[in-house]
């Protein structure tokens, strides 16, 4: 029996992306060989230093060879070297939108042994998801400027939503919140008092989409509001859609709920192509080399890379790894209190999964 391969596009990126990326690598060549299927790593060099050596972002050779792989593993985009929007728009949009990545799917989870900075909240409490549209919206790029440099300079930037894009967006928010299957309850995030053309669409096509789904319970919710609540009682929370904009500053407050940057990992989901997976802390250009940034947000993107690509019980494997490690033996790691060196903390997680 020919046994399960995937093709995957790694892109180390800038910062201390390669050092994350490496401690993840680490990790699924541990439980491929455990599960029994096999990963091939395919290196791509792009971000900053790329840009300063060639001028390019994305290459359209590389991006029709990345088209062939299974699945994306991110560590990083992002410079202080180059202006911003040059790496952004040039290569994550550009891959965003080419691979048609629409969904930014972001969990939220408090894992045991980390903390938080809300006051009486724990793992039962913080344990979300947020499914984001992640194609339209106002980083369609939109707008332009006029007269730029002048006193009577004007800049516009368009906030575009289809149809079609969010309908895709909140079908896969339901069948995500169904799959899930705790509270399932679906909660849209909008701002219909005020954004009346945009959310006046998301809100129809939420109760349209939501009549196919008579288990799932919904509600609606204002992004100020929401901004409140998921400070306050982040355990109302099961799964969360919204647009892209809105999606963008929720999870990152999401992800200081569960401990911080370090700990945090989203997806860019094509769920009929090809997806990207990523921590979510950014490049951290001061901590380049220093083998002191947490690798647990990039192993636990390598972990839900695995879900998507159809292997449960490898991913399941992962978290039960960085759930003991967390617990036992890094303490504060949200926090960025690790005790132990980047590649300590993904030796000490592939000592657990050889071990099981």
């Amino acid at each position: 029996m020919t046994p399960r391969r995937y093709d995957i596009a790694v892109i180390p990126g800038d910062g201390t992306g390669p050092e994350v990326v490496a401690e993840g690598l680490k990790v699924l060549e541990a439980v491929s060989g455990k599960k029994g299927f096999e990963l091939a790593f395919r290196y791509f060099s792009l971000g900053g230093k790329h840009y300063k050596k060639t001028g390019e972002t994305l290459p359209d050779g590389v991006l029709e060879s990345i088209r062939g792989c299974d699945a994306m593993y991110l560590g990083a985009i992002g410079d202080p070297d180059v202006p911003p929007g040059i790496l952004e728009k040039g290569v994550l949009l550009r891959l965003r939108f080419e691979l048609d990545q629409y969904i930014n799917l972001r969990p939220v989870r408090l894992y045991p042994g980390v903390e938080t900075p809300i006051k009486h909240k724990g793992p039962d409490e913080i344990d979300f998801v947020v499914v984001r549209e992640n194609t339209e919206g106002l980083y369609a790029g939109a707008g332009g400027i006029l007269r730029r440099g002048t006193p009577h300079e004007v800049a516009i930037q368009e906030s575009i939503s289809t149809r079609m894009g969010v309908e895709r967006c909140i079908r896969y928010a339901f069948e995500a919140c169904r799959r899930r299957d705790r509270a399932k309850k679906l909660t849209l995030c909008g701002k219909t008092n005020v954004l009346t053309y945009t959310f006046d669409l998301w809100q129809r096509t939420f109760n349209e989409v939501g009549e196919s789904y008579p288990d799932i319970e919904t509600d609606y919710v204002h992004v100020d509001a929401l901004c409140m609540w998921m400070i306050k009682n982040p355990e109302w929370f099961d799964v969360i859609v919204t647009e892209n904009m809105f999606g963008d500053i929720i999870t990152d407050l999401g992800a200081m709920l569960q401990g911080g940057m370090g700990v945090a990992a989203g997806g860019n989901i094509n769920p009929e192509g090809i997806s990207m997976f990523e921590p979510i802390g950014g490049s951290a250009p001061k901590y380049t080399g220093q083998n002191i940034i947490n690798p647990i947000g990039a192993i636990l993107a390598a972990k839900l890379m695995l879900e998507t690509l159809g292997e449960p019980e490898a991913a399941q494997m992962i978290e039960r790894a960085v759930m003991k490690v967390l617990q036992d033996d890094l303490k504060g790691a949200g926090a960025g209190q690790m005790g132990h060196s980047t590649s300590e903390v993904g030796d000490l997680i592939v000592e657990f999964i050889e071990g099981e």
